[in-house]
């Protein structure tokens, strides 16, 4: 593989003018694509297999009307009189009819002839003359329909606080347009202004969060300050971040354009973005590092392009393509939506090896001795008696191998205390109630677990299908599960809240009954885990209740979906670590012809990713500190955790580890080797990992617990892994195997390929080995001058 790229890097730089012409033909022919044949994005959340979607199913099949829990932009609106008074005082009413007529007139409501709106003590009172006289005259005690009016009725029991519930007149969550949100905030400040408490919350209020901003203005301005500092050339610094921005446009665009012929999600570009940015800048940091370091040996830049690309270049290969392991491996999740993001992104991360290898060679080969222009000081490196750099990244592994034993102990000792708080790990999907406590959601939420329960929020759908029975029998089932049900532990009410019987013109049924709707209650909110407890009662019951009843029922609602997904990804969990971990470690061997060494690697990342849970659980979920309101980690941080870390942890080791085994090849004992591979890639890793822990880091000072607690995950996992593993323990433990580090059995070898990840087979240039003078100015032909190097 090192001669093949070496060929590529050669080639590429040697014919510039059409590697750069094709990459612009192809940037210029897919955003083509994209704007002419792109369709929207879809926002269809839809899961197949888990029991609230087929559940969900069975309740289209009943009640063709339904609408998707997650498509259905709902919002209450909560208000409350001034303290001492009540909602039906005549000045309170005068102000709450005028909120519930501006409510009205919101941009994308249903006309008022449809769903018109009442306000809490109108809506309370009609709806307990009707429910109360039609439950009583079915039969049904009447206490118990008092109950159950109580539990749906929008006025508190004292009459100081009220539900307005109204949904959006669109088809999915996402067409609520930003400008409708505004104008319901505008709504509720007016009528504050008149001593009401007014707060709203519901899915009509999701935004999906954008990651375009100051974040990454923020993560690329760090990265180039590190890019600066690293190269000492304003020119080389630049490279890696416009190459990136390059292989993300043709990215996304193509993202973009596959809508053409295939369903995506609206969040799909998030994840390649910031993942094709991360591994962008990487690959192309880590073959300019080494093109810069090829230099000091001869004034030959295209031989020295092509080293670059073969050694480097065959890390980038390996380092990509566990990263896309770990992204396509997110479709064993059996998510729809994590299947696409994953997918796109690792499109992305192909594209980003594909620039490194070809497109940075060809912009090298357009800048030719200009390419480290634009010196802001020069590398005047301290070299010991042989000539031999002498620099902070060989201080550091020398010092780890006078006591490895106490760095491998201090290391995993630390880092498993870091860990311990996992074993309290509440993984969930975040709600209203979770939000943060200064927003209209989280208050609304507050209001109505004050005021009505915190089950009121986290209704779970029983949906009860008769089509069996006869009516007399199905009107006493839908009885006898809403019995049933109710009858659970954890459960506030349970009631038929819906049946689809034929209704003639004047409302009243004229045909049986085949399907109904009973609305569970819980006592507890959509984040407790009692209601989760409830909800697995109900179908550890389900079999008894549907053999007793001769019914077929199923458990749906957002909440049951929530936690069904939850559910998923924490099955799935295991085995994506299983294939990911499985299939990495197979290329480890292959690139270090070794056991040992991709076994450290994997321990020392399950370590990493382990640690780095415990601490997102006692900052996000304990509320340690005082840093974050507590709340549930949000389910799918964990796997996303996984994915994206263990790809770029890779990337480090296999840049770091590689120059080590290059060492060991080319004759130096295991010890000189680590040392020796810390002489030229420990700079290399640690800007990579500043730019990394930076870029993830900027996204913490977003106002969303979600992209927080993803960014702060993310710069952590990257920091220890990076510098605590990578840097620290994978050195120390290389000194205690010593030769046995690179043991293979002879069976083994004879099986695996040989890839020539450390360039033995590569030419180079008589007397290529010597070493330039770092201060020599341009000479023959085009060399250049030195700047600051890596």
């Amino acid at each position: 593989m090192a001669t093949f790229l070496q060929r590529l890097g050669s080639a590429a730089y040697r014919r510039w003018p059409v590697v750069v012409a094709a990459w612009l033909v192809a940037l210029i022919g897919v955003g083509a694509l994209a704007a002419g044949f792109s369709k929207p994005m879809s926002d269809t959340f839809s899961i197949p297999g888990i029991p609230s979607e087929r559940a969900a199913t069975l309740q289209q099949e009943l009640f063709p009307t339904a609408v998707d829990a997650f498509d259905q932009a709902s919002v209450t609106v909560v208000v409350q009189a001034p303290q001492g008074q009540q909602l039906s005082d005549p000045a309170v009413a005068e102000q709450v009819g005028e909120l519930v007529a501006a409510l009205q007139g919101l941009p994308q409501m249903p006309p008022a002839d449809v769903a018109p709106l009442a306000d809490p003590v109108t809506a309370a009172q009609a709806q307990r003359e009707q429910l109360v006289g039609a439950a009583v005259e079915g039969g049904t005690p009447e206490e118990v329909a008092q109950a159950n009016a109580d539990a749906l009725s929008p006025l508190s029991e004292d009459g100081t606080t009220g539900l307005i519930p109204f949904t959006f007149d669109v088809d999915t969550v996402a067409d609520v347009e930003p400008a409708t949100v505004e104008a319901l905030t505008d709504v509720m400040d007016d009528a504050r202004e008149g001593g009401l408490t007014v707060e709203a919350n519901g899915s009509g209020l999701q935004t999906i969060p954008h990651l375009g901003g100051t974040s990454e203005l923020i993560g690329i301005g760090v990265a180039l300050v590190v890019l600066v500092l690293t190269f000492g050339s304003l020119v080389a610094a630049g490279l890696p971040i416009l190459t990136a921005l390059f292989g993300v446009g043709i990215g996304v665009a193509g993202i973009t354009a596959a809508t053409a012929f295939t369903d995506i999600g609206s969040t799909t570009p998030l994840l390649a973005t910031m993942i094709g940015l991360a591994v962008g800048i990487d690959y192309t940091l880590f073959i300019l590092a080494r093109y810069r370091s090829e230099l000091e040996h001869t004034d030959d830049r295209r031989q020295a392009i092509g080293i670059a690309v073969g050694t480097a270049g065959s890390a980038v290969v390996f380092a990509g393509l566990t990263v896309l392991i770990a992204l396509s491996a997110l479709s064993v999740v059996r998510i729809p939506f994590l299947t696409s993001m994953g997918i796109a992104a690792a499109v992305t991360v192909l594209i980003a090896v594909l620039v490194a290898l070809t497109l940075l060679p060809a912009v090298l080969g357009m800048l030719g001795k200009r390419s480290f222009g634009g010196v802001v000081r020069r590398y005047r490196p301290t070299r010991d008696a042989e000539g031999r750099v002498l620099n902070n990244g060989v201080r550091w592994a020398r010092l780890l191998g006078k006591r490895p034993v106490a760095v491998v102990l201090l290391v995993v000792v630390g880092l498993g205390a870091l860990a311990l708080p996992i074993r309290d790990l509440y993984l969930a999907f975040p709600t209203d109630s979770t939000a943060s406590s200064d927003t209209t959601q989280r208050q609304a939420s507050d209001l109505i677990a004050a005021e009505f329960g915190p089950g009121r929020d986290a209704p779970l759908a029983v949906v009860v299908d008769a089509r069996g029975l006869d009516e007399e029998q199905a009107g006493a089932a839908f009885g006898a599960v809403a019995e049933w049900a109710g009858g659970q532990d954890g459960v506030a009410n349970a009631q038929v809240v819906a049946t689809n019987a034929p209704l003639g013109a004047d409302g009243a049924p004229t045909g049986p009954a085949t399907g109904a709707q009973v609305l569970v209650t819980p006592a507890t909110g959509a984040e407790d885990q009692d209601t989760e407890e409830v909800l697995q009662a109900l179908r550890d019951g389900q079999s008894g209740i549907e053999e007793e009843t001769g019914t077929e029922i199923g458990v749906t609602g957002l909440t049951a979906i929530t936690v069904d997904v939850s559910e998923r990804l924490a099955s799935a969990l295991p085995i994506y670590l299983a294939i990911v971990v499985g299939l990495a470690f197979i290329l480890l061997m292959i690139v270090f012809r070794s056991i040992l060494v991709p076994l450290t690697a994997t321990l020392g990342f399950l370590l990493s990713v382990l640690a780095t849970l415990g601490l997102t659980v006692l900052i996000f979920q304990e509320g340690a500190l005082g840093l974050m309101e507590g709340q549930p980690i949000v389910s799918f941080i964990p796997i996303f955790l996984i994915g994206l870390v263990f790809g770029l942890a890779m990337d480090y080791q296999v840049f770091l580890v590689t120059r080590m085994r290059e060492a060991h090849v080319h004759g130096m004992g295991t010890r000189e080797a680590v040392v020796d591979g810390f002489r030229n890639s420990a700079r290399v890793v640690t800007a990579a990992a500043v730019i990394m822990i930076s870029v993830f880091a900027a996204f913490i000072l977003i106002d969303d617990p979600i992209i927080k607690s993803m960014g702060f995950a993310l710069a952590v996992a990257v920091f220890l892994d990076a510098f605590v593993v990578r840097m620290t323990l994978i050195p120390a433990l290389m000194y205690l195997l010593g030769e046995k580090a690179w043991w293979l059995p002879r069976w083994l070898d004879r099986l695996l390929p040989n890839v020539d990840v450390e360039g033995e087979k590569l030419e180079r240039p008589a007397g290529s080995t010597g070493r330039r003078d770092p201060d020599a100015g341009s000479g023959a032909g085009d060399r250049e001058p030195v700047s600051a190097g890596v």
